[in-house]
């Protein structure tokens, strides 16, 4: 009999029950739903942000997805908050666990840092040359905690992003133009003037080197065994290096053509005979 009443008890309570955990759970499941959608409207308004900021692609895609995250887990807590679950703890809990690992992934966490303020700063890009952390390459990605490098022999390094930040980064793409430095070095036997017109003619006649800045020959060294003059043409970044290598193939030719000589490393040797006695 005490069996049959309390089940006709339970029988009376369960509309009120359901009736009042049943909108709680209706509540959770709408709460949830709508956090996912705008954890989707955080990313797709980040990615937009960022792209119309032109920042390289893949930091795009870390931002896009941290901000998602950060929607989705806020999203979360409210849903577990709404069914009864006591979020102060839970949040209490989170907070000591992430503090743990944060303790333990100090490293980690200074790269991940470090992936942040690249993003801000934008010291480099996808596809700058660049040299830090004691390697030099092309950007071929920027991830959360590391940037993948592309050398001239097609090898990949992937350097930690605390390593580049906390050092000096010389980005050689970041600019339109850069200037080609050369040495040359004729004999002292040598015309100046005639010399600085061969150059000249060389560095007027080429069309990839730039009008503006104009380029500069000067007379840089008196030096052990050769003049040394100063070739400094401007041209643009995407031409640095075929214009290097073009230039020095057409000095040589017109200073053989010249008959300017080019002098290699040498000692006049002065024997002095003394009598003999």
């Amino acid at each position: 009999m005490e069996n049959i009443e309390g089940l006709d008890a339970l029988v009376e309570q369960a509309p009120e029950f359901l009736m009042t955990y049943g909108l709680k759970a209706l509540a959770a499941i709408v709460i949830f739903v709508i956090g996912k959608y705008f954890s989707g409207v955080a990313k797709r308004i980040t990615t937009k942000l960022l792209t119309s900021r032109k920042v390289d692609a893949t930091v795009v895609s870390f931002v896009a997805n941290l901000a998602w995250m950060l929607v989705f887990v806020f999203t979360i807590v409210a849903t577990l908050g709404q069914v009864g679950v006591q979020t102060a703890s839970l949040v209490a809990v989170i907070g000591a666990a992430g503090l743990a690992v944060g303790l333990a992934l100090q490293g980690s966490l200074s790269n991940f840092a470090s992936g942040v303020l690249m993003v801000l700063f934008r010291p480099c890009r996808v596809g700058d040359f660049i040299e830090a952390a004691g390697v030099a390459g092309v950007v071929d990605e920027i991830t959360i905690f590391s940037t993948r490098l592309r050398t001239g022999d097609n090898k990949v390094i992937i350097a930690p992003n605390s390593s580049i930040m906390n050092g000096t980064i010389t980005n050689y793409s970041a600019l339109e133009k850069r200037r080609i430095d050369l040495i040359i070095g004729v004999s002292y036997t040598a015309d100046i003037a005639k010399t600085k017109k061969v150059l000249a003619d060389i560095l007027d006649n080429n069309p990839l080197v730039l009008k503006d800045p104009t380029y500069t020959i000067g007379l840089a060294e008196l030096a052990d065994s050769s003049i040394n003059f100063v070739v400094r043409p401007w041209v643009k970044t995407s031409d640095y290096w075929p214009v290097r290598f073009e230039l020095l193939e057409q000095i040589k030719n017109a200073l053989d053509a010249a008959e300017i000589e080019i002098p290699f490393p040498q000692m006049d040797l002065h024997v002095k005979e003394v009598p003999a006695k």
